[in-house]
């Protein structure tokens, strides 16, 4: 590889980094402190705000095992949320459906068929509820409740088109790669079978003629040369598409790899400007350049700008490694067998570029 590629593409939806994205939601026991203080007293203030931490304590544990994907221990810890919501409200009042804004957001997401009628439902409750038991108005918590779990909802949403993606782009890069495989096993198939079956039928003629027809079998042998070079120069063409590198065509393959990866592609809709001498390798440049935004850049801005001397592609990327891989080390060797300069590195504020100078 050329760059640093993650373990896991998913790793702003994963593991600590999803822990410190749920942390935000503690704002919302931290709002219904008060409300318990202003509205209870004595013991009644200090159960009340043991209420809270409890329900602080089983809110993390619930927020891991969803990160986790662990159904059997978020599920019981979501109920237990839900009664310590409805504990709270003698204590906090009104102050309490902060609560449910917790408790909705952490179900939304997961019953997505009945979210719709869950939030409006806890939303009208905010309203109701404290009016009738206290004469008091919820319009701050059901505003709070409805566009938090607004927010909850669209992130989850993100997440899934992400891994979405991510699924789609390993099944382009598999297909790709599946019908390439096919092509070559048809063609040489095709090319070969027929040569070699001659080659055979031949070679077995020509050692049958060897002792009494030395003329005819030196002829079978001749034609078995020209069926073995034919069949050579078959195979050849067979493979040539991982050999034939043009500008032209590496600018188009690379519109549709970008497109394919849902990056946004600025590139040269011709290629004419450059002179047909250099016209292979600036191809091979673009090819490495945008093989890598595919695979490791997680960009979604690509530019290819191309002059009479000089190629490069310019992502908004992770950036790379300091180490070539193999790929950039091997244009870096074409570039020089040229006489020409190559400079691989990252770009600010993020990025990656390669530009080659003829």
């Amino acid at each position: 590889m050329d760059r640093t590629e993650p373990a896991d593409v998913q790793r702003w939806v994963r593991g600590w980094r999803v822990m410190v994205l749920d942390a935000g939601m503690l704002v919302y026991p931290a709002v219904t402190v008060p409300g318990v203080l202003q509205h209870s007293a004595g013991n009644a203030a200090i159960a009340g705000c043991v209420l809270v931490a409890v329900f602080v304590g089983c809110y993390v544990l619930a927020a891991r095992a969803a990160a986790q994907r662990a159904p059997r221990r978020f599920w019981p810890l979501l109920g237990v949320l839900a009664v310590l919501f409805v504990a709270a409200l003698p204590f906090a009042h009104a102050e309490a459906f902060f609560l449910a804004t917790v408790v909705v957001s952490l179900a939304v997401p997961r019953l997505p068929r009945y979210s719709g009628v869950l939030v409006a439902v806890v939303a009208l409750a905010a309203l109701i509820v404290p009016w009738v038991l206290w004469d008091a108005a919820g319009w701050t918590q059901a505003v709070a409740l409805v566009f938090t779990v607004l927010v909850v909802y669209a992130f989850a949403e993100a997440v899934r088109a992400n891994a979405a993606l991510v699924e789609a782009r390993a099944e382009v890069a598999r297909l790709a790669s599946e019908a390439e495989r096919t092509r070559i096993a048809r063609d040489l198939h095709d090319l070969l079978g027929h040569s070699l079956t001659a080659i055979t039928v031949k070679s077995t003629l020509a050692r049958r003629l060897l002792d009494t027809d030395g003329a005819r079998a030196g002829e079978e042998m001749t034609a078995v040369e020209t069926l073995a070079r034919q069949a050579l120069t078959d195979v050849r063409a067979a493979v040539s598409g991982y050999r034939d590198v043009t500008l032209a065509g590496e600018l188009a393959r690379g519109r549709e790899l970008l497109r394919a990866c849902g990056v946004t592609a600025d590139l040269p809709t011709a290629a004419d400007v450059v002179d047909p001498a250099r016209q292979e390798l600036f191809g091979w440049v673009v090819r490495e350049g945008l093989t890598n935004v595919a695979r490791h850049a997680r960009a979604t801005r690509c530019t290819v700008t191309v002059t009479e001397s000089t190629v490069e592609v310019v992502d908004d990327g992770v950036g790379g490694s300091p180490e070539e891989g193999s790929g950039l080390a091997g244009l870096r060797e074409r570039v020089k067998a040229a006489g020409g300069q190559f400079r691989a590195g990252p770009v600010r504020p993020r990025g990656w570029h390669v530009r080659v100078t003829l």
